[in-house]
């Protein structure tokens, strides 16, 4: 009985604890509620027993509304100063936050005809600051904002571009003659530097104007050299053997400056697109890789999803425009492709050989070869120290460089070139190379009038059907690729349509030509149209005038005429410059190196001469 009762009297007692227990677990959670743990609670014998509370992510409340973050771009002296040439009542502005990077992107348009976009800005949520301003052709035209290293990276750092220029003049200037002649060409041609500076910080505006200048004097220059076919009056003060030898190390440099600190342009991708679509089976043209199918890759920072799934079924980067070009362009990167492969994806920010390493290595090829055949060039007309001139200013040349790191497809067609001078002489081969350089660069049309008079437009009837069967021969090199379609004309008003059709009508920033859309420039459409009429008329009368061209004149007005081009160009870029530059340098450097001709022997009087006359007295 004892022992019942106990256990009668335990049991109350022990529930009593329990739920006086309960009571005060209740009477503590609105506590606990109160203050969550910050970091995991345990018991005194190590068990968990409270974990932090962790919000779910919420969006911070914006600091600015977006009159505010449109007042801010509008205060921006860039954007004020571009704003201020439009009809206040014409704006249309618009702001919009993205909470991620808790930034404000801010679009102002114009309703005047051809304005569209006038702005385009970001601004800092927090802190109300501008972040990124772009007016005009900044806004449509990313390369116009100066991006650093966006074309060729290393090569635009101020010690190597400089280092190029200080080779350049040491090794070809004149220091016995400091105000020559010679030393005020080799000036001008490194004052593009100038213009390029400003591209680099985004200055369009002071950029290109600045071009027309040392192309103008250039113009001249060739002109007078291919009519005038004057002598120089000045040789290198360096022996061949040094000029050789900086010229190896200068292109041990280049090629070690491609693969290192190097980029891709969208000219690049494009030539591996083709080059790849003829490998297997069709003509790039039409068959460019569109953005039109599901995205297969990354966003960039403006949201742009560069990579699409084609109608092959491979992921590929888009680059609906690349079929731009002439078909040898895309010819030039078959053996690299073959070499190296392309998975279609277009790492445009690498610096390195890793990027698409298919244009890096034509890029390189095509380097080489327009060196050897400079070089060539100078030995065969000049001897060994013309060759050793010639080549040294092409490797010392900062242009040149800055195609390779750029890997773009501009080297091919002064590299044909260059070997059609080589074999000028010939006139099958001669018009073989011409018609491959057109094929490449359509500026080199131009040049098939002047190249057919050589050396005397009144030659020999069979002489002129060998360069015209040349010609020929280069065309159907060239074009075999329309065979690849089902149907070759449809191919051939393709190839129009995508080439010749797109490039006359095409708009661009970077010439003052196709200023007249933006407030304060003039519309100079009939001035850029009376040139083209010019040059045309010009292409056609140097094969008239002179009447006996040698070589060194045939590439002087070769060079007037890719410079006249270039002049007129809609769009112009600093990767056009080596079109003309290996003409220049030989027109310019060759005179002074080559044999003085011998002295051609009188003609004898004609016997009408020798006739006794009767000597008629005066009266």
């Amino acid at each position: 009985m004892e022992l019942r009762r106990e256990q009668a009297l335990e049991l109350p007692t022990a529930a009593r604890r329990l739920a006086l227990l309960f009571a005060l677990a209740a009477l503590a959670a609105p506590a606990t509620a109160a203050a969550d743990p910050q970091s995991p609670v345990y018991n005194a014998h190590g068990d968990l027993i409270g974990t932090p509370f962790v919000p779910q992510d919420q969006p911070a409340a914006a600091e600015l509304t977006d009159k505010e973050a449109i007042a801010a771009v509008l205060a921006h002296p860039k954007v004020a100063d571009w704003v201020d040439r439009y009809p206040a009542k014409g704006l249309t502005k618009q702001a919009t936050l993205d909470d991620e990077s808790g930034s404000w992107s801010v679009k102002i348009w114009s309703d005047l005809p051809d304005a569209g976009q006038i702005v385009d800005a970001k601004v800092d949520d927090g802190t109300g600051r501008v972040t990124e301003a772009w007016t005009g052709p900044q806004v449509a035209w990313k390369m116009a904002r100066g991006y650093d290293g966006a074309f060729g990276r290393g090569i635009n750092h101020p010690w190597v571009w400089l280092t190029f220029c200080v080779i350049f003049l040491i090794g070809l200037a004149d220091f016995r003659r400091l105000a020559s002649v010679r030393n005020l060409d080799l000036l001008v041609l490194l004052s593009f530097s100038v213009s390029l500076y400003f591209f680099n910080i985004g200055e369009v505006f002071t950029a290109m104007p600045l071009v027309y200048p040392p192309l103008a004097y250039l113009l001249g220059r060739m002109i007078w050299v291919g009519v005038r076919a004057g002598r120089g009056s000045s040789r290198p003060i360096w022996p061949a053997w040094a000029l050789l030898a900086a010229t190896v190390f200068l292109m041990g440099f280049r090629v070690a400056l491609n693969v290192t600190d190097s980029n891709v342009i969208d000219v690049g991708l494009a030539g591996i697109d083709g080059g790849q679509r003829i490998v297997q089976g069709e003509m790039p043209y039409g068959h460019m890789p569109t953005d039109d199918g599901k995205g297969c890759g990354p966003a960039d920072g403006d949201g742009y999803i560069r990579e699409h799934v084609q109608t092959n079924g491979r992921c590929e980067s888009a680059n609906e425009r690349g079929d731009t070009y002439g078909p040898v362009s895309y010819l030039a990167y078959v053996p690299a492709y073959a070499a190296v492969g392309f998975d279609g994806k277009w790492n445009g920010g690498s610096s390195s050989w890793s990027g698409l390493p298919a244009a890096h290595l034509t890029a390189i090829l095509w380097d080489l070869i327009a060196l050897g055949g400079i070089g060539l060039l100078g030995l065969r007309f000049g001897g060994r120290m013309l060759g050793a001139t010639l080549a040294f200013a092409w490797a010392a040349y900062p242009f040149t460089q800055y195609v390779s790191s750029s890997n773009s497809n501009d080297a091919i067609m002064p590299a044909l070139l260059i070997w059609g001078l080589v074999f000028l002489t010939s006139p099958p081969a001669r018009g073989i190379f011409v018609a491959l350089a057109a094929w490449t660069k359509f500026a080199a049309l131009l040049l098939v009038p002047l190249w057919a008079s050589y050396r005397n437009w009144r030659g020999e009837l069979r002489s002129k059907a060998a360069y015209l069967g040349g010609f020929v021969l280069g065309t159907t090199l060239g074009f075999w690729i329309l065979l690849l379609e089902p149907d070759p004309l449809h191919a051939a008003r393709v190839f129009w349509d995508r080439t010749f059709g797109w490039q006359l009508s095409r708009s661009s920033p970077f010439s003052i030509w196709d200023w007249g859309e933006y407030p304060g420039y003039p519309d100079l459409h009939h001035v850029q149209t009376a040139l083209k009429v010019l040059l045309l008329i010009g292409a056609i009368a140097v094969y008239f005038v002179p009447r006996v061209k040698n070589e060194v004149q045939v590439a002087a007005l070769s060079a007037a005429l890719l410079i006249g081009f270039e002049a007129v160009l809609t769009h112009w870029f600093y990767l056009y410059i080596p079109w003309f530059f290996p003409f220049v340098a030989f027109a310019l450097l060759a005179p002074a190196l080559l044999p003085v001709p011998a002295p051609e022997p009188a003609e004898p009087p004609s016997e009408l001469e020798h006739e006794p006359r009767a000597l008629v007295p005066t009266s």
